[in-house]
């Protein structure tokens, strides 16, 4: 299978001994019923043995919709899968499942979703600071908060529950590229200015910078910012870049290192149901920010 044949939305890739690992949300069950992950296996980034299932609710797990944005990780000698999950009486929230392979099967690893059991929460990314200790940041859904907002919340070692609460690091309304979603109205019912957060990814810049790259609601549709700490922590003040770094209709990425260790951003495009894909495009630092090539 090429690249341009998987139609998964939010695209994940790991890099673990010499293969890469693609996740994603399936683009069929995005706003539906859902039941499982899928995962892709290549040597290449361009011919791909799958869809491999890596996880399937048979009944006896909670929800059952909202199936978004699996993550994988591999930490302290296990797999680790963090994915969004809905059910019709629980609040969406990000939940850590575990496996001893990147092919799964992986199993409930918390006891239900690790962020706040009362917001509506999605898309988590795991992040570890200078000292190793683990956190997850994650969007608060603009169901809860119409200026969308990011926030991040520490876990404990064994990434089983968070620890403490969690703290704000900036509204998506808050961005000079992000504009109010124009069908809230619609979609959602919504009256007056709606902003979403979505889809963080973290990157350190050589010079010891810490980047958030996120999505949200530009211009020209779905589109990817960056946001910067102003202490190179999570915990300092985020101001964000003027102009998005990719603007065309596509968005949800990650970054990751390909085997020659170059630098590339994984997102799908274009940002309409049952037509999007996986794209891998490179990128580089300059000046201490991030420039796609």
């Amino acid at each position: 299978m090429k690249t341009n044949e998987i139609n998964i939305r939010d695209p994940y890739i790991l890099n673990h001994e010499e293969k890469y690992y693609l996740y994603g949300t399936r683009s069929a069950t995005t706003w539906g019923p859902a039941d499982g992950f899928d995962c892709y296996v290549s040597e290449d980034l361009e011919n791909w043995e799958g869809p491999i299932e890596i996880f399937h609710n048979h009944g006896d797990f909670w929800a059952d919709r909202c199936y978004w944005a699996p993550e994988c990780y591999y930490y302290k000698g296990s797999f680790y899968l963090v994915a969004s999950f809905r059910s019709a009486i629980q609040n969406l929230g990000t939940q850590i499942l575990i496996s001893d392979s990147p092919t799964g099967p992986f199993q409930p690893h918390s006891d239900g979703p690790v962020t706040p059991k009362d917001w509506n929460c999605l898309d988590g990314t795991l992040y570890f600071s200078a000292d190793g200790t683990p956190y997850m940041i994650f969007g608060h859904s603009f169901e809860d908060n119409p200026n969308g907002e990011m926030h991040a919340i520490e876990l404990s070692q064994d990434l089983r529950m968070a620890v403490g609460e969690p703290k704000l690091l900036f509204e998506a309304s808050t961005a000079p590229w992000s504009v109010p979603i124009p069908f809230a109205k619609k979609e959602f019912g919504m009256d007056g200015d709606v902003y979403f957060v979505d889809g963080p990814c973290m990157y350190r810049t050589e010079s010891g910078k810490l980047l958030m790259l996120w999505s949200s609601w530009g211009a020209k549709g779905y589109a990817v910012g960056v946001a910067i700490s102003d202490n190179g922590e999570i915990d300092g003040k985020w101001h964000h870049l003027e102009t998005p770094l990719y603007s065309e209709n596509g968005g949800h990425g990650m970054l990751f290192q390909t085997k020659a260790k170059d630098w590339m951003y994984a997102l799908h495009y274009p940002n309409d149901l049952y037509k999007e894909r996986p794209q891998f495009k490179r990128i580089k630092e300059v000046n201490d920010g991030l420039l796609l090539v």
